[in-house]
């Protein structure tokens, strides 16, 4: 029957295989077709989440961890650090072999990497080999991470394409923020299933890219800048690694100063050396662009201030609270919900406004909610993070969907796949730096205070205790002393969280004044030339 006034519409406006087909099964046709049509986008989506979350589901496993592999302070940081210093190490290098060799085939290879890692981090007998697997498991991320734009910039077009971004972006906020409620309650069965959980996901993802998902590549993609990735991981992670030690064993060695001094020159070498690069990694003239900075330095001090020092805090709820991995998990549900719900309802109206308004004034909102939880004192309890954890929570969600449009319309069109990679580069850049410095802030105050109180080694006991070690020194001393013991654990704990919390909220707000003055980009959402239009992005 041709389609006519009487005859029944296909809810989609198509006609499913060429036929109309009567009644009922015309909505169920049209719905399959649907459906297909964001099977791309599931499947990309999936990938996202699970490597998104996955940097920081970690943080309230910390102590199952530190007790059952017997890991130290420097051990546990780098449990955090070495998976986002991968991501944003490699995601830039990671987009060029995507558009060389096939986007859909570098995301299948990396959801492969990223479940065998998973699995072997499951398995870790030691922290050693813990450290590896993630690390291994960053290099999955980056490759699944570096690939995601451009897979969406092939699969959809048009209306289709924005609502396509806008889902995306909502899947990055959601990843961050749920990490640590879905590792707690993961750890409540065993903290190796927050690893484990990775393997039946990644199945999903690989299944649905197979049958979904069709392969793009770039024709006459340059080569990979192997020296520029080289140099880049190098010099970062050096300092990362200065900047861990130095918060265990302070700044009094060369075994601390020295890698961050000479991590800095490399960076220097692989500035110097992209600037020579026919096709470098990363552009670094575009740091001349006062917006682009402002850009990068808003997406390096959001993850470092809003998200590093949920490592310590989940340490203090459990080690010193008492509460179990999942209820640590569900102290962050303010966070979670509040930066979501901003996100949802907030981004369209968001996307229009100018990025140094939405940007610096997220950033100024993290700062207060950090600012917020500088209340903790010896008798506090989780109670006293609320608040903050909810204003945090309202930056995040105002200026995290913000950051990769305002990064694309700063550059040229043939620039913005590189400015997005750029983004990912410094949020988990600044996530890394951020842990291992404000580890090195917690060290510093609570040695102060447990010494004020008298311990007679309140260096050792700090490092033992940012390793989640509180439960194991009381069990250790002699009953008549534990109340004692245990007050002065308290205070110390209190004294290095408090100046985690100011050290964060301070940064945060520092760098939204910065953001405020050195942004001048157009809105996002604005109309733009085609020459910045952000949907011609592509993972690079």
């Amino acid at each position: 029957m041709a389609p006519g006034r009487g005859a029944p519409q296909c809810p989609c406006g198509r006609i499913a295989g060429g036929v109309l087909v009567e009644g009922k099964l015309s909505v169920v046709a049209c719905t399959l077709v649907a459906m297909r049509k964001w099977l791309p986008l599931t499947a990309i989506c999936i990938g996202t989440f699970m490597l998104l979350v996955d940097v920081t589901i970690v943080n309230v496993a910390l102590p199952d961890i530190a007790r059952d592999l017997g890991t130290s302070f420097a051990q546990l940081q780098w449990v955090v650090d070495v998976y986002a210093l991968a991501l944003a190490a490699l995601v830039l290098g990671a987009g060029s072999l995507a558009d060389l060799y096939g986007r859909r085939r570098l995301y299948l290879i990396g959801l492969v990497v990223f479940a065998l890692s998973s699995l072997a981090c499951g398995l870790a007998p030691d922290a050693g080999w813990l450290i590896a697997a993630r690390g291994v498991q960053g290099v999955g991320g980056a490759i699944m991470f570096a690939t995601t734009i451009a897979l969406i910039n092939t699969s959809y077009e048009g209306r289709d394409r924005g609502t396509a971004f806008g889902i995306w972006g909502a899947v990055l906020g959601a990843a961050a923020a749920l990490g640590p409620i879905l590792g707690g309650a993961l750890t409540e069965l065993d903290w190796r299933w927050i690893f484990y959980v990775n393997l039946p996901v990644t199945v999903l993802a690989v299944v649905m890219t197979l049958v979904a998902v069709q392969e793009a590549r770039q024709p006459g993609a340059p080569r990979p800048d192997v020296p520029g990735i080289a140099l880049f991981s190098l010099g970062a992670g050096a300092v990362v690694y200065g900047l861990v030690r130095a918060a265990a064993e302070g700044w009094a060695t060369g075994t601390s100063w020295g890698p961050v001094v000479g991590g800095l020159a490399v960076l220097v070498l692989w500035v110097l050396v992209e600037l020579r690069r026919p096709a470098p990694m990363l552009d670094v003239r575009l740091f001349a662009g006062r917006s682009f900075s402002g850009i990068m330095l808003a997406a390096f001090v959001l993850n470092g201030a809003a998200f590093a020092l949920l490592v310590y805090t989940s340490l203090w709820l459990q080690s010193i609270g008492g509460l179990s991995p999942l209820q640590a998990g569900c102290v962050f549900i303010p966070l979670s919900v509040v930066s979501f719900v901003a996100a949802a309802a907030g981004g369209r109206f968001l996307q229009t406004q100018p990025p140094r308004f939405v940007l610096g004034g997220g950033l100024l909102l993290i700062g207060a909610g950090c600012l917020l939880m500088t209340l903790v004192d010896a008798d506090s309890t989780w109670r006293v993070l609320v608040a903050g954890l909810a204003v945090l929570g309202l930056g995040v969600g105002v200026a995290n969907p913000t950051l990769a449009s305002a990064a694309l319309a700063a550059v040229p069109r043939e620039r913005s796949g590189m400015a997005s990679g750029a983004v990912n580069t410094a949020r988990q850049i600044g996530f890394a730096v951020g842990v291992s410095v404000l580890g090195t802030v917690f060290a510093t105050g609570a040695s102060s205070a447990l010494r004020d109180a008298g311990s007679p080694d309140p260096s050792g006991l700090a490092t033992a205790l940012s390793a989640g070690q509180a439960p194991v020194i009381l069990g250790e001393a002699e009953p008549q002393a534990r109340a004692g013991l245990a007050e002065t654990l308290a205070g110390g704990y209190a004294a290095g969280l408090d100046g985690v919390f100011l050290a964060a909220g301070l940064s945060a707000l520092a760098g939204g004044v910065l953001v405020l003055l050195l942004v001048r980009a157009a809105p996002p959402g604005a109309a733009t030339p085609p020459a910045r239009a952000p949907e011609a992005a592509a993972a690079h």
